[in-house]
């Protein structure tokens, strides 16, 4: 079993219904195989998603009921490092490949635990490569450098 961290763009394309695709799909399904990873804040960030699709009527209130019943049910571990640790690496990760603070926190902790990172985010693709960071691959549940 290997550990992925997945990046909320990936986690979103499993609920809201015109952001599914098939890589989304694949790294949902290889969760019986491996264990998922989060930062912090990921939390925050799927439910911000979620209430700002409730607010532009991209999604009801019922929606966000079952997917966040849904990705409770997931086995995804947060993150807990150190605050203080993570707000100099994480800074750090943003300021050299020109990240949000949010996707560098993605970036970083893949990087900390030297594991694949799924993202459907073409900045955090190019930043992963950059920094040596493999792309998680689930067809075959090992990373590629692609």
């Amino acid at each position: 079993m290997s550990d992925v961290v997945i990046d909320n763009s990936v986690v979103i394309a499993w609920c809201f219904p015109d952001e599914k695709n098939s890589y989304a799909m694949k790294v949902l399904r290889a969760l019986t195989s491996c264990a998922a990873i989060v930062p912090a804040m990921w939390a925050f960030e799927a439910a911000n998603v979620f209430i700002v699709g409730e607010r532009k009527r991209r999604s009801t209130v019922a929606d966000t009921s079952v997917w966040t019943q849904f990705l409770t049910a997931l086995p995804i571990t947060i993150d807990n490092q150190n605050i203080g640790y993570l707000f100099n690496d994480i800074l750090n990760v943003a300021r050299i490949h020109n990240l949000s603070a949010y996707d560098a926190a993605y970036l970083e902790l893949a990087i900390r635990r030297a594991i694949p990172l799924a993202t459907l985010d073409g900045k955090l693709k190019a930043a992963a490569k950059k920094a040596g960071i493999k792309l998680y691959d689930p067809s075959d549940n090992v990373a590629t450098s692609s």
